[in-house]
């Protein structure tokens, strides 16, 4: 990248610094380069800041010194304050437009990952209901997720975890008891926070029409777990056909209750076990993250500052406390033996499956909010069973909030009146669906407005950007039915580039696009990639206002056809990293 080809010459520069007495000698620290603000430049580093106690100069100084000594053939180099600024030279960036048009569909593709494997764990809602709103989200972000790790050279799997062992999914059997036999005219009631909602009946009335009265006739407990495991099969087969509409596919479905009767579980525990980090306490058994005994009133992460009075007082203030959780439920508290397991007693086993057995590194989840209590006990437990750092990383996002009609829609799976994604793709399509989803960062909480959505106008971002698209192929279509220009005689060309501001700050947005890739796939933020969609559908369309195409001679003609066949490339690849798909009209 060009940021990487930068960093190196300031580098180089310190050295050069260094050996002719400007700097004194010190080890180079890591280099960052930013983007500033258009008119500073198009890169700028900020390493004099660093540098000013270790070579006890003022930082403006340091950045003069270091500037003297850059040597480079892609950039000017200029120094504001404390920061050594780059400007990429015009002639460079008109033989970056090459570049790109020879990556093709891969434009955006690096190295980082070198062929590893990487998982990204997504869905994964509990298999009681079909795919909802906030599923969206999930999966929307876990596949957009998976494609950029996929751009950034990682051999990526992705699974959806299917929780079909615990007491939600007795539930849920329980809830279809009631619901089939209420088909042949039984009222059975639903249990105590059972499911009501239109999808549980579903799935009730057609294990009826499949499988006739039989399971009236058997024990309850076993007609309700035999119907329970169905039902999540069916439950499974419709989340299914939701994410292919979404244009989301999975490399396997894991089961939870395959943990338990694997061994796989158990063989966990004892590792834990025999490290002195599982406790039996109140009658239920604990994992204690140091192996200390369990704390009383214990619950929540505290830091030894809370802790000020007690004697289990860490040595050091602040450091936060040694994780504790339950990973068996007391039998007094539960008392079925099969349900006593908590949703950690599960995650212990999965994590080492997925890093151990399989070999993922990293290991992505994508989890609501309502398990961000279960991210520093997951982390312990990676931690005390010795997996690499950063083999497991936990994504969680905020939840949404849905309007239509200036009105919030409130939500519930339980009570039945959860949104189905499918419900809102069939309002708003599957393109504004995945965009919106991805228009904030994960960690933002946001409005999910269907009425806007709906609304396919230019201020419409998904809207905006694939209009983009369609707008360069009408223009390239043009160049060739109407004007008779040969296409491929054009990207071949090698007329320098006018050299317009317009022109070059379109092939700087096009450029940009490994950075992005590097960006979400380090940093697991996918809504970058929307920023940059639109930035770029912006460039191109302020290019095109400024610098006439069509109609010009055949110098300024075939560069130009050139840059426009590079934003198309790069607003097709930032559209499809995003799972969306660019229309050539619309």
């Amino acid at each position: 990248m060009i940021r990487d080809t930068l960093t190196r010459q300031v580098a180089d520069a310190i050295a050069a610094a260094q050996a002719a007495g400007d700097l004194p000698q010190f080890s180079i620290p890591d280099i960052g380069l930013m983007h500033p603000r258009p008119e500073l430049g198009d890169y700028a580093c900020s390493v004099a800041m660093q540098l000013a106690r270790i070579a006890r100069l003022p930082p403006a100084q340091i950045a003069q010194r270091i500037a003297k000594h850059v040597v480079s053939d892609i950039a000017t180099v200029e120094v504001a304050s404390a920061y050594v600024n780059f400007r990429l030279k015009p002639e460079f960036l008109g033989q970056q437009v090459n570049i790109v048009l020879l990556a093709g569909e891969r434009w955006g593709d690096i190295d980082l990952g070198h062929g590893a494997a990487a998982q990204v764990e997504h869905g994964s809602a509990n298999p009681t209901g079909y795919a909802t709103i906030g599923t969206g989200r999930n999966v929307v972000t876990g596949d957009t997720l998976a494609n950029a790790l996929d751009a950034a050279g990682y051999a990526v799997h992705r699974e959806w975890y299917v929780n079909d062992a615990g007491n939600q999914i007795r539930a849920f059997g329980a809830s279809l008891f009631s619901h089939y036999a209420q088909a042949f005219g039984q009222d059975i009631p639903l249990p105590e926070k059972g499911y009501a909602g239109e999808d549980a009946v579903e799935v009730g009335r057609a294990l009826a029409a499949a499988e006739g009265d039989r399971f009236l006739a058997m024990d309850r407990d076993a007609a309700t777990r035999e119907l329970g495991r169905m039902g999540i099969d069916l439950v499974m087969a419709r989340i299914r056909l939701t994410m292919t509409r979404l244009g989301i596919h999975y490399d396997n479905y894991f089961s939870e209750r395959s943990l338990y009767t694997s061994g796989r579980a158990a063989r966990a525990l004892e590792a834990l076990r025999a490290r002195g980090l599982l406790i039996d306490h109140d009658g239920a058994l604990w994992f204690s993250e140091d192996g200390s005994p369990i704390r009383s009133g214990q619950g929540k992460r505290k830091t030894s500052d809370e802790y000020a009075e007690s004697d289990d007082e860490p040595e050091e203030k602040g450091k936060p406390a040694p994780i504790q959780a339950v990973v068996i439920r007391s039998a007094a508290v539960v008392a079925n033996p099969d349900e006593r397991a908590t949703y950690f007693a599960s995650d212990i086993p999965y994590a080492l499956n997925k890093v151990v057995e399989r070999g993922f590194n990293p290991a992505v989840y994508v989890w609501g909010e309502d398990h961000q209590a279960d991210v520093p006990r997951v982390y312990a437990a990676a931690r005390t069973l010795g997996l690499p750092e950063g083999a497991i990383r936990l994504i969680i996002y905020r939840f949404i909030t849905l309007m239509r009609g200036g009105v919030e829609v409130r939500m519930g799976k339980r009570k039945g009146n959860a949104i189905l994604a499918d419900d809102v793709v069939d309002e708003v399509g599957v393109d504004a669906f995945r965009y919106v989803m991805l228009s904030r960062s994960v960690d933002t909480k946001f409005t999910f407005d269907l009425d806007l959505v709906k609304e396919q106008k230019n201020d419409n971002p998904v809207y905006y950007v694939q209009y983009g698209h369609a707008r360069i192929a009408s223009l390239l279509r043009r160049a060739a039915e109407e004007h008779g220009i040969d296409l491929e005689a054009a990207y071949a060309s090698d007329y320098p580039l006018p050299g317009e501001p317009g022109e070059l700050d379109l092939i700087r947005r096009a450029l940009e696009l490994p950075e992005i890739v590097e960006l979400v796939a380090t940093k697991l933020e996918p809504h970058h990639f929307t920023a940059y969609a639109q930035a770029l559908a912006t460039a191109f369309s302020r290019f095109y206002e400024s610098c006439r195409v069509l109609g010009t001679p055949e110098a300024v003609l075939y560069p130009r056809l050139k840059l426009c066949r590079m934003a198309q490339i790069a607003l097709a690849r930032a559209l499809s990293l995003m799972g969306m798909s660019a229309p050539d009209r619309m």
